[in-house]
């Protein structure tokens, strides 16, 4: 993070990451499958899946979303990484590059796949599991977006929490 900062991300080489990390380009790749995803890649998907096909199937779909990812969102490694100085830095970042906005998006369609299989495996229509996938997902992109540029008076789990739950109400 320290690189973006005092460059900026598009000045930043892959050989700079790694001569900083004080490792081998290839071993960066090991790691990483491209510098955007240092800072985008979602690792949380199949928690995110799992939580989503936890919730009664008789839901409406969106409510079995936002309820599923609330729930991901309390899993002690989400719970971590959402409170971290690092995410708060990461998404202020992706915020402010906009040529990182195609890698926010393909991390965000990785997501919402997970999701939409989730929730048409339990016989979901397929047009209504990509809606409400597209729905959460735009919700939370927007909702992180603008918690890392506010004045951080809350973490990002309860924004999110408090933001998607506004979407279908308390369970």
């Amino acid at each position: 993070m320290r690189l973006f900062r005092q460059h900026g991300y598009d000045s930043v080489s892959i050989a700079q990451i790694a001569a900083e990390a004080g490792v081998s380009r290839m071993t960066f790749f090991r790691h990483f499958s491209s510098k955007e995803s240092v800072l985008v890649e979602d690792l949380f998907d199949p928690a995110i899946a799992v939580a989503i096909a936890a919730q009664p199937s008789s839901a409406h779909p969106l409510a079995r979303v936002v309820r599923g990812l609330v729930a991901a969102l309390s899993e002690p490694e989400a719970a971590r990484e959402l409170s971290s100085g690092g995410f708060r830095d990461r998404i202020q970042l992706v915020a402010a590059t906009p040529s990182l906005r195609g890698a926010v998006w393909a991390s965000s369609a990785n997501t919402e796949r997970a999701i939409r299989e989730a929730l048409t495996s339990s016989g979901t229509p397929e047009e209504q599991a990509r809606a409400a996938a597209g729905a959460a997902m735009g919700a939370a992109t927007t909702i992180l977006l603008n918690w890392a540029s506010g004045p951080g008076t809350v973490g990002a789990a309860e924004a999110l929490t408090t933001g998607l739950t506004s979407l279908v109400g308390p369970s």
